[in-house]
C-alpha cells in the first residue's frame, strides 16, 4: 500500500523544470541541438545526489544517468525509467508562466491570450472534475512532455529515500536530451545504463501502458532540372520545383493522407519542400505499425516521382529512404513480464490499465532495438507541442504512486 499521508513534491519539481527553456533544435546538427538542455540536466544531477544517488553525472551529449542501489538480498533484474528533458521546438518554451486551475468543475478551460482548451475536443476532461489542472498562460508550452514525466521520477525516488523498508532492486535513472527531434537514443550509452528492462515515462492519459509503436521510415527526393536564364529559357529550362510540386499533388489525399487516417492506418507525409530552378528536395515521413508496409508505400512514392519526371522532359530524380525506427511490439513481445508487471502495478493501485499503440515513436522505440526493451508509461500531460498543453496534478501524483508500486512487483516477482 502507499502511504497516504505522504506529502507529494512533484508539483514543485514541475514547476521548476518548466520554467528552464530547454527546447530543442531540429536544425542543428550538434548534439545536444541546444546547449540550454545542460541547464536543466545539471540541476537534476545535483538533485539525484542530494536524494542518494551518488553515481549521477551528466555527460558531454547531456545524457544523465544514475543508479539507485539495490537494498533487497534477492536477483531482482535491473530496471530503468528514462524521460527526456528538451521540449518541442514547435511553440516557444522561454519564460513558461504555469497556471493552475482549481478542483475543475467541466467546461472549456480559458487560459489567456484568447487560447481556450475546448472540453469538446479534449474528452479527457470528462474524468478530471474535481481536479487541479496546470496550463500555461498561452504565450508558451508547457513542457509537461517530458518534465512531467521527470518530476514524476524524481518524486519517486523521494518516496523510496523517506521509505527505505520497500525492498527494491537496482535501479538506474536515465535523462535524454532531443528526445522531441527524434534524436534521444543516438548517444545512450545502452551498456553504461546497466539497466535489464526498462520504461520510459513519457505518455499521456493516466493508466497507459503502450507497448507498440510506428515504424518509420524518412524518405528525401531531390527533383532535378535544367537551369537557364529566364529570359531565354524558351524550349530549355526544366523547372524542378514545379516538378517537386506536381509530385506533391499527386499524393494519396485520402487513404495514406494523415490528416485522413487514424487507428492502425499508416500513412505517407511531405513535411517539406525547398528548392530553385535547378533542384528542389522534397522530405517525407512514412509510417505504419507493419514494417513491410513502409517498402509498399515508398514504393508507391517512388512512382509517383516517376510519373511527375515523366511530364517534364529533361528532369530526374534521387530517391533516398533513411531508416529512423521500428515497431518497438517486435522486441517486447518476447520479454512478456514488462508489460505484465506495468499492468499489476496498475491493477494494484485501482487504476485502469489502456493498453494502446502509439501513432508515433518514443526513445523506447530506438532503446529497444539497441538492447534495452522499454515501453512508455503515462505520464499525465495532454495536448502536447501546443500552446493548450495541459496536467493534472493528481495524474501526476498518480504516476509516482505508479512507479513506486511498479519497482515493488519487480521485487515481489523476483
Amino acid at each position: 500500500m502507499f502511504d497516504e499521508n505522504y506529502q507529494f513534491s512533484v508539483l514543485e519539481r514541475f514547476i521548476k523544470y518548466v520554467k528552464i527553456d530547454t527546447k530543442s533544435d531540429d536544425e542543428s546538427e550538434v548534439t545536444p541541438s541546444t546547449a540550454k538542455q545542460f541547464d536543466l540536466a545539471n540541476l537534476l544531477v545535483e538533485e539525484l545526489k542530494e536524494l542518494g544517488l551518488t553515481d549521477a553525472e551528466v555527460d558531454d551529449k547531456c545524457y544523465v544517468m544514475a543508479t539507485l542501489p539495490s537494498n533487497t538480498d534477492k536477483d531482482v533484474p535491473t530496471i530503468g525509467f528514462v524521460s527526456h528533458v528538451d521540449t518541442s521546438p514547435a511553440v516557444t518554451g522561454t519564460n513558461v508562466n504555469p497556471q493552475i486551475h482549481k478542483n475543475y468543475q467541466g467546461g472549456d478551460i480559458e487560459i489567456g491570450e484568447g487560447k481556450i482548451i475546448d472540453a469538446a475536443n479534449n474528452p479527457e476532461l470528462n474524468d478530471m472534475i474535481g481536479m487541479d489542472i496546470i496550463t500555461t498562460d498561452g504565450t508558451t508550452l508547457l513542457g509537461a512532455d517530458d518534465k512531467a514525466g521527470i518530476a514524476e521520477i524524481m518524486d519517486a525516488l523521494q518516496y523510496l529515500q523517506a521509505h527505505p523498508e520497500i525492498k527494491h532492486g537496482t535501479i538506474k535513472i536515465g535523462y535524454t536530451p532531443d528526445e522531441e527531434i527524434g534524436r534521444g537514443a543516438d548517444c545512450f550509452d545502452v551498456a553504461k545504463f546497466g539497466a535489464k528492462f526498462a520504461y520510459t515515462i513519457d505518455g499521456s492519459t493516466r493508466g497507459e501502458v503502450e507497448t507498440e509503436t510506428f515504424s518509420a521510415d524518412a524518405v528525401e527526393i531531390n527533383f532535378v532540372g535544367i537551369n537557364v536564364h529566364p529570359g531565354y529559357a524558351k524550349d530549355k529550362m526544366v523547372n524542378s520545383l514545379k516538378v517537386a510540386s506536381h509530385f506533391i499533388d499527386l499524393l494519396p489525399k485520402d487513404g495514406l493522407a494523415p490528416e485522413r487516417t487514424s487507428g492502425r492506418e499508416g500513412y505517407v507525409h511531405p513535411v517539406s519542400i525547398n528548392g530553385n530552378e535547378e533542384k528542389t528536395v522534397v522530405k517525407m515521413i512514412i509510417r505504419d505499425f507493419i514494417d513491410s508496409k513502409l517498402e509498399e508505400f515508398e514504393n508507391k512514392v517512388e512512382g509517383l516521382c516517376k510519373e511527375a519526371i515523366a511530364l517534364y522532359p529533361g528532369s530526374s530524380y534521387e530517391f533516398k529512404v533513411i531508416k529512423q525506427y521500428r515497431n518497438m511490439k517486435n522486441i517486447l513481445d518476447n520479454h512478456p513480464e514488462i508489460e505484465n508487471n506495468a499492468l499489476e502495478s496498475l491493477n494494484r493501485l485501482g487504476i485502469t490499465p489502456i493498453q494502446s499503440a502509439i501513432r508515433g515513436g518514443t526513445d523506447g522505440s530506438r532503446l529497444s532495438f539497441l538492447g534495452l526493451p522499454t515501453p512508455n508509461l503515462f505520464a499525465g500531460g495532454h495536448n502536447f507541442h501546443a500552446y493548450t498543453e495541459y496536467v493534472a496534478i493528481q495524474d501526476m501524483e498518480a504516476s509516482v504512486k505508479n512507479i513506486v508500486t511498479l519497482i515493488q512487483v519487480w521485487e515481489e516477482k523476483a
